[in-house]
Parts: C-alpha cells; sequence; structure tokens
C-alpha cells in the first residue's frame, strides 16, 4: 500500500476547493445554471446537445443506424457541447437537462418539444418511437432492458471509479485504482461469459443494449479509454474483443463515433453534425484543408 497521509473525515463536510485533477474547474456540489445562454436550434425534428464521449456515442451511433434503415425521420442535427469548458451549465442546457450531464435531446417532431436526458432514457425513447433495436417478444425485451440496464449502473464504477482514479485523479491512490480496477476486471468478466454463448448482449439480434455498453467496455478493450487496455490485461476477454471488432464493421457505428468528436485524427472529428453530406464534407481534415 502506498504511503498515503491519513485523512480524518469532518463531522460536516464543506467544499472548500477544487476536486483537483482534468476536470476540477468545472466540479460542484450545486445543480442550475451558471450563466445564460440559449440553445441552437437546427432544422430537423430531433436536436442533440451533446459531446462524443462514450454516453454521447450511444446516441449518436443509434441515430446513424436508424438512419441506415431508412428512417429518414430520424435525421438530427447535433450541436457539440464542451463539457470541458461549462456549456453544460448554461441556462438553454440546464432546462433540457436539470441535471448538466451529456447527452441532451429535444424532440421537435411533434406539437409541442419533448426533452429527453440520460442516454439509456433517450435510447429507449428513440428504440420504441421508431420501433428498431428493441425486441417486442417479452423474454427478448427484458433481456435487452437488463443488459442496458446493466451498463447504465455499472459504467460509473468504470469510469468515475477506475478511470477517474487511474487517468485523471491529481494523484494517484493505490487502494482506489486496485478497488476499481478489480471492479472492472469483473464487470468484463461478466460481458465475457454472456458473450460466450451469445453472439449479441440479448441474444442474436443488435440492440440498444450492444450500442449502450459497446462505447464503454468495447472502447476499453479496443485501448481507447484510459489508455489502460494493458493494465487490465483485455486481451483475456476474448468474446467481448470479437463482439466489438464485429460491432466495429457496422458504417453506422463508424459515423456515430465521429460526431461530437474533438479528440483524435482530424479525419474522425465532426464537430457538428446537420447533415449525412456533413461526413464527406465537414470532417476537421477536410475544414483545416489536406486530408489527414
Amino acid at each position: 500500500m502506498t504511503d498515503q497521509p491519513e485523512y480524518t473525515p469532518p463531522n460536516v463536510w464543506t467544499w472548500q476547493k477544487e476536486s483537483g485533477g482534468r476536470f476540477a474547474s468545472i466540479n460542484r456540489p450545486i445543480a442550475g445554471p451558471t450563466h445564460d445562454k440559449t440553445l441552437p436550434v437546427g432544422e430537423h425534428p430531433f436536436q442533440l446537445y451533446s459531446l462524443a464521449t462514450p454516453n454521447g456515442q450511444k446516441v449518436t451511433i443509434l441515430f446513424e443506424e436508424l438512419l441506415e434503415l431508412g428512417h429518414q425521420d430520424a435525421e438530427y442535427d447535433a450541436w457539440l457541447i464542451r463539457i470541458d469548458q461549462g456549456d453544460q451549465f448554461g441556462s438553454g442546457f440546464v432546462d433540457v437537462n436539470p441535471n448538466s450531464k451529456i447527452p441532451a435531446l429535444l424532440d421537435r417532431s411533434g406539437p409541442e418539444p419533448i426533452r429527453i436526458f440520460e442516454s439509456g432514457a433517450i435510447l429507449m425513447y428513440l428504440a420504441e418511437k421508431f420501433g428498431e433495436f428493441l425486441p417486442t417478444e417479452p423474454a427478448k425485451r427484458a433481456e435487452c432492458l437488463s443488459w442496458l440496464f446493466w451498463q447504465m449502473g455499472s459504467a460509473p464504477y468504470l469510469g468515475g471509479g477506475f478511470g477517474h482514479f487511474y487517468a485523471y485523479a491529481p494523484m494517484k491512490i493505490e487502494y482506489a485504482i486496485d478497488r476499481f480496477a478489480m471492479e472492472t476486471k469483473r464487470q468484463l468478466d461478466v460481458l465475457d461469459r454472456r458473450l460466450a454463448e451469445s453472439e449479441y448482449l440479448a441474444g442474436d439480434e443488435y440492440t440498444i443494449a450492444d450500442i449502450a455498453v459497446f462505447p464503454w467496455y468495447g472502447g476499453l478493450v479496443q485501448g481507447w479509454l484510459y489508455e489502460a487496455a494493458e493494465f487490465l490485461s483485455v486481451h483475456e476477454y476474448k468474446n467481448v474483443l470479437r463482439w466489438s471488432e464485429s460491432i466495429l464493421k457496422r458504417p453506422a457505428v463508424v459515423r456515430g463515433r465521429k460526431v461530437n468528436r474533438v479528440i483524435g485524427k482530424p479525419s474522425s472529428q465532426l464537430h457538428e453534425r446537420h447533415s449525412a453530406a456533413d461526413f464527406e464534407t465537414r470532417t476537421e481534415d477536410k475544414l483545416q484543408g489536406g486530408s489527414r
């Protein structure tokens, strides 16, 4: 165990300083807006306000999958929310998501806009609205929703737990890293055992459960998250690797991962998406001039 100074919690916790780490400047113990800012609105039925984090990718992947199937009513505008700059605390964004987290969605296809927040809720809403990627047979539907909610409950241990202490915390704390690495590997084993008996998480169909789990755990075994693939020995999870590689071959997944992305190769970044043509004309390599 690394020698750390003993900490005795006070009787009552008070916020006296920034918490440290990569997102210290935007962390705070209260909700609500910090500034007035109206959200932009495009011409399509759906207005998405997001960033290509794993949670953001879930929704853009589903939109692209729906469009791939020919659902033109699923056209969407994807507006960039830079969470490192505090865009999620603007008054317009808080009106759509009082929790100030991406992604947030407005469905403007009806007489009155409908807001949907929390990525799992957005996936369910869109799947039910378009009748895709959510089985209707009771047993298959139950399996799909079970894995969807498994992701919603498990990923905070991967992201806020392991990811934070391994990659973002201002100091390396052995106990915290060991604790969350153990849980992350347990979760990978859960997935690996399921995918040993099933092509996809809900069975033989690709569903919103796969769309939800892939950006987190697929990204982890592919080496995108936290640069932790070697540390976690992800090569051990052969079924998760097989599953993630098959999903990566889907054109809609390739497109969806680019939307609202601000890191990586310029050719992989489409900061805003307003039409299908943007993938050919408005990725950062095109806007900056020259292919990269």
